[in-house]
C-alpha cells in the first residue's frame, strides 16, 4: 500500500528483503482493537493472527507471540525462557519498553530486540500475521524468515482451552 507510511517493523522487513503483505483495518484513533475482532475484519483465521505480549522477570523483558484467540500460560512462558516466573508488564510501561503502544505492539522493530518466543503452532502456518507497529496495521509474512530475522524461538505457550458451556 503506497499510502501507508512505513513503520519500524516494515523497514526491518524491507532491509532484510523479506516479502510481506500489509493489511489495514478501521479503528478509532489511539484505541486498541482486540485481536479476534482484527482477524474477523481482515477475514483471517484467528489461529494465524498472533498478538505480541511483553513480560518481565526481574529486570529482563521477554516477548511472546501467540494466536489472538488464545491465552498466554505464564508458567509455560517462563519455562520457555529459562525463568522461574514471568509477569505481564503494565499497560503504562508498553511504550517505554518497546516504543509501541498497546494494540500496536509488534515483535519487529522494538526499541531493543528482546528474547522472543512464538507459540509452536506458527511452524505449521504458511503465513503469520502480526502487528505492523501501529493500531490499524497488520503485517503478514512467512513465519520462517520472520522468526529468523528476530532470532525468535518456538515453544508451547498457550493455556489449555477451557470448555465454555
Amino acid at each position: 500500500m503506497a499510502d501507508t507510511p512505513k513503520t519500524n517493523a516494515m523497514r526491518l522487513l524491507d532491509r532484510a528483503k523479506i516479502p510481506y503483505r500489509v493489511h489495514t483495518y478501521e479503528h478509532r484513533e489511539g484505541q486498541a482493537v482486540d485481536g479476534i475482532h482484527v482477524a474477523q475484519m481482515l477475514g483471517q483465521d484467528p489461529a494465524g493472527v498472533y498478538k505480541t505480549l511483553v513480560t518481565r522477570a526481574g529486570r529482563e523483558f521477554y516477548v511472546f507471540d501467540i494466536p489472538v484467540d488464545r491465552e498466554l500460560d505464564l508458567k509455560k512462558a517462563a519455562r520457555a525462557v529459562g525463568e522461574k516466573s514471568v509477569e505481564m508488564i503494565r499497560v503504562d510501561e508498553i511504550n517505554k519498553v518497546t516504543g509501541y503502544v498497546r494494540g500496536g505492539c509488534s515483535p519487529l522493530g522494538m526499541k531493543k530486540q528482546f528474547v522472543t518466543v512464538f507459540h509452536r503452532d506458527v511452524e505449521r502456518l504458511e503465513t503469520v500475521t502480526v502487528s505492523g507497529g501501529k493500531i490499524g496495521l497488520q503485517i503478514e509474512a512467512a513465519p520462517g524468515p520472520l522468526l529468523a530475522l528476530i532470532g525468535a524461538a518456538t515453544a508451547d505457550l498457550v493455556a489449555e482451552r477451557q470448555e465454555r458451556e
